[in-house]
C-alpha cells in the first residue's frame, strides 16, 4: 500500500475541494492518504481583511513529515503565474531534506487553482514542480488519457502537468466536477505509480 501525502495551501478554499478529490483518487487505488496544508504566512488581520478561509479542515504539515510518505501531491493557487509565498516559504525550509537526499525517488505532482483561464496555471505547475525535482521527487503529471481535459464545450481546468481549476476573478466558481473529475484521476494515477514503485 502506498502512502500518499496531498499536501496544499489555499486562500479561499478552491484548492482545499481539489486536494479532497487528489485524496479520493488516490485511496480509489488503494492508498493510505492524509491531507495537511502549510502553515498560513499572511499577517492574521490581512488573511482576515482578505477574506482568507480561517476554519480548517486539515492540519498543518510539518517539513519532516515529508520522508514519511511515497508520493506527494501539491496544490496551489497561483500568484502571479507562480506558486504563492506560503508554499515557497515551505519548501524554502526543506534543505536539511534535500542535502540528505531524503526525498530521492518519491512520486510528486501538482494541481493548481487561478482565477482566468490564463492565469498561469502552467508556469505555476511548474513553479511546484520544479521544487519537486530539485527535491529528488519523479514528477508525474495528468495524462491525456484522462478525457475531461479534451474538448472546449466548456469552462475547465486540466493540463498535461497536472490538474487544474478555474475561481473567477471573484472567486464565486468553484471546481467544476470536470475539475474534480481530473484531480481523483491524477491521485489515482500518483498513487498506483508510487505503489508500483514502493508496495
Amino acid at each position: 500500500m502506498a502512502k500518499v501525502l496531498v499536501l496544499y495551501y489555499s486562500s479561499y478554499g478552491h484548492i482545499v475541494k481539489m486536494a479532497e478529490a487528489e485524496a479520493e483518487g488516490a485511496r480509489a487505488a488503494g492508498a493510505q492518504v492524509d491531507i495537511k496544508r502549510v502553515p498560513e504566512t499572511a499577517p492574521p488581520e490581512v488573511a482576515k481583511a482578505a477574506g482568507f478561509i480561517s476554519d480548517h479542515a486539515h492540519p498543518e504539515a510539518q517539513v519532516d513529515d515529508l520522508v514519511n510518505y511515497d508520493a506527494i501531491i501539491v496544490g496551489v493557487p497561483t500568484r502571479y503565474g507562480r506558486m504563492p509565498s506560503q508554499m515557497a516559504s515551505f519548501f524554502d525550509r526543506t534543505g536539511g531534506l534535500w542535502a540528505k537526499g531524503a526525498l530521492n525517488g518519491k512520486v510528486g505532482g501538482a494541481f493548481v487553482s487561478t482565477a482566468s483561464q490564463h492565469g498561469g496555471q502552467e508556469t505555476t505547475l511548474f513553479s511546484v514542480i520544479t521544487n519537486l525535482m530539485h527535491l529528488g521527487l519523479i514528477p508525474v503529471g495528468l495524462p491525456y488519457s484522462f478525457q475531461g481535459q479534451m474538448g472546449v464545450d466548456e469552462v475547465k481546468g486540466g493540463t498535461p502537468y497536472g490538474a487544474s481549476t478555474l475561481a473567477g476573478g471573484d472567486g464565486s466558481r468553484m471546481p467544476s466536477a470536470t475539475d474534480l473529475d481530473g484531480a481523483r484521476f491524477q491521485g489515482k494515477h500518483i498513487a498506483e505509480i508510487a505503489a508500483k514503485l514502493f508496495g
